[in-house]
């Protein structure tokens, strides 16, 4: 997949990177998607024991069939702290490089993070579909900011994620009997288009499958890093 440079530097300070988000956060484009995109692209990251480095993973998921047709990895060293609402800065180096390695392109992304449901309207969904150039979509397990309502016990029962009286983002109920997750716009979507992907995405767990898959593609990758890289004095 070709994704063009990013517009600034992943190794920079926290205030830096503030302004990097107030600044992009205004490329961000929020509209309806016409129709249901076949190809979902599920994104997510994990960190080496030693935190010295992180792992992404991607999974080209086809609605279609449900099933995943490409699974890639990549790992980068870590040069950003963590930051609560800087998220972005430490996974989405990783994130790219996992991306680059797909022979096909996805119509959509959806991002274990939050999205326009971020402080400054600029989490990492967001700042990742703006590099990519592809609609993206938010989904998180936990709630970063914002104050909602439980919804209703249904599958597809929603209630929004509101801040300061706006809607940023909703809860969504994604399977009867689990735990809602929360969905936002990452890039060229709505809210509505944001939770009709979501929703179109079903294994029939609480996670879109896309996710649950890349979720589980980076403990893998992860557990193997792990019996090739042992901690010292560790024995295995």
């Amino acid at each position: 997949m070709k994704i063009p440079r990013a517009p600034h530097r992943f190794t920079i300070s926290p205030a830096e990177a503030i302004a990097v988000q107030r600044r992009l956060a205004g490329r961000v484009a929020i509209r309806a998607l016409e129709g249901r995109p076949r190809w979902l692209a599920g994104v997510d990251c994990a960190f080496s024991a030693d935190g010295a480095r992180c792992v992404a993973a991607v999974v080209l998921w086809d609605r279609e069939t449900k099933q995943a047709v490409e699974t890639r990895t990549a790992w980068r060293p870590l040069r950003f702290p963590y930051v609560p609402g800087l998220l972005s800065f430490r996974e989405a180096p990783a994130i790219l490089a996992a991306l680059r390695r797909l022979r096909a392109s996805p119509d959509a992304l959806l991002v274990d993070g939050h999205g326009y449901a971020h402080p400054r309207r600029f989490g990492i969904a967001c700042h990742l579909g703006v590099l990519v150039g592809i609609p993206t979509v938010g989904v998180a397990k936990s709630r970063l900011c914002g104050t909602h309502a439980e919804p209703g016990a249904r599958r597809g029962a929603r209630a929004p994620l509101t801040q300061d009286g706006a809607e940023i983002g909703s809860v969504l109920r994604t399977r009867e009997g689990s735990k809602p997750i929360f969905v936002s716009i990452g890039h060229l979507v709505d809210l509505a288009s944001a939770e009709a992907i979501v929703l179109s995405a079903d294994g029939g767990n609480r996670l879109p499958e896309p996710t649950r898959l890349a979720d589980r593609a980076v403990a893998m990758s992860k557990r193997r890093h792990a019996t090739r890289h042992p901690k010292p004095g560790l024995s295995l």
